[in-house]
């Protein structure tokens, strides 16, 4: 499909215009809504934002975008309240520093209110208006809950690291895709089963969808590099996302049975305490020799290893009262429904 011509805001500085966490009751519900994580983005964001319209306009669906204007310190603001003024459903939220795309994503999918949600960047290096169609006519056409894009002839300075984060989702996670970071579209369910988000998780989004056994696909798209702008993220990322996947990876695996884990460790350590004991018994019985340095690690070992059973069963009572805790809620939101 042909790219349109870009169209840059000139609009003069004005004050944003108030945020709607709800539609007003004669507009129509949106089919699909995209969010819009952008920091310090002020020569691309309304060009993306006028881009996901024609979208709409394009796929013949009603829509919304919300944006989150993530601690921006050049003209982004006024940008925003500009096509706020424009468009009657954009929505923009502020976070007077910057909290991260995270913390962004968290608000953005709380506040949306169409069927099929799409992550887009504000930086033009995703068209909206290709790859929006692209993304849900692939998720409608072939029965998925999660499609994500496929970055075709990516040309930045985080290949390398981006390749490493999808070794290590594919191989870890399971997760089918070639290009997990990046833009995605999602059905409504999906997005409410998400845990809650905290630190850099919103890398790991298909990993909790994989996890919890929804349909995950992919589609190519094309890399566009960015006109304008730099990169908010580098190489100092991957340690944190390295620890980030570990804490998510076990969370996902252990967190309904955490003595699995910790039981399982606590158990194969008093079980080579005792093996180390019986050792040490024969060996002082048949040759009267002693070994005091390894009847110490043995000894260690085995007061760790009950220490770790002692740790599982206190997982297993914090697990059971956050289990009654949500069906309280559950509860009492049907309760405040009925009323």
């Amino acid at each position: 499909m042909a790219m349109q011509p870009l169209m840059t805001s000139t609009a003069p500085p004005i004050e944003p215009a108030p945020q709607n966490s709800t539609p007003a009751p004669n507009e129509t519900k949106p089919y699909i809504s995209i969010v819009v994580p952008a920091r310090n983005e002020e020569a691309t964001v309304g060009t993306v934002i006028e881009r996901c319209y024609a979208a709409f306009a394009e796929m013949a669906c009603a829509g919304e975008v919300l944006v989150v204007n993530d601690g921006s310190s050049d003209g982004t603001t006024h940008v925003l309240a500009a096509a706020s003024q424009r468009f009657p459903t954009v929505r923009v939220f502020t976070h007077r520093r910057s909290q991260g795309m995270t913390a962004a994503l968290q608000l953005m999918f709380a506040a949306s209110h169409g069927e099929i949600i799409v992550l887009i960047p504000a930086d033009m290096e995703s068209d909206p208006l290709v790859d929006i169609p692209a993304l849900v006519r692939h998720l409608e056409n072939n029965d998925l809950d999660v499609v994500a894009g496929w970055r075709q002839g990516r040309q930045d300075s985080k290949v390398l690291a981006s390749n490493i984060y999808n070794w290590v989702m594919q191989s870890l996670a399971q997760v089918p895709v070639h290009d997990g970071n990046w833009i995605k579209a999602m059905r409504r369910e999906v997005v409410n089963g998400f845990p809650p988000l905290r630190s850099d998780w919103h890398r790991f989004l298909l990993l909790f969808a994989v996890h919890q056994g929804f349909r995950v696909g992919e589609v190519k798209t094309f890399y566009r590099p960015r006109p304008a702008g730099s990169s908010k993220f580098g190489w100092e990322r991957i340690p944190i996302s390295f620890l980030d996947v570990l804490v998510v990876k076990f969370l996902l695996t252990f967190s309904q049975a955490p003595m699995r884990f910790f039981g399982g460790l606590g158990l194969i350590g008093i079980g080579l305490s005792l093996l180390t004991f019986l050792y040490l018994t024969v060996l002082y019985l048949f040759s009267q020799t002693q070994q005091r340095p390894v009847f110490i690690a043995a000894g260690i070992s085995a007061v760790i290893s009950v220490l770790l059973l002692l740790v599982g069963f206190v997982a297993e009572l914090i697990v059971s009262q956050e289990a009654r805790i949500t069906q309280l809620e559950r509860e009492i939101h049907k309760l405040t429904d009925f009323d």
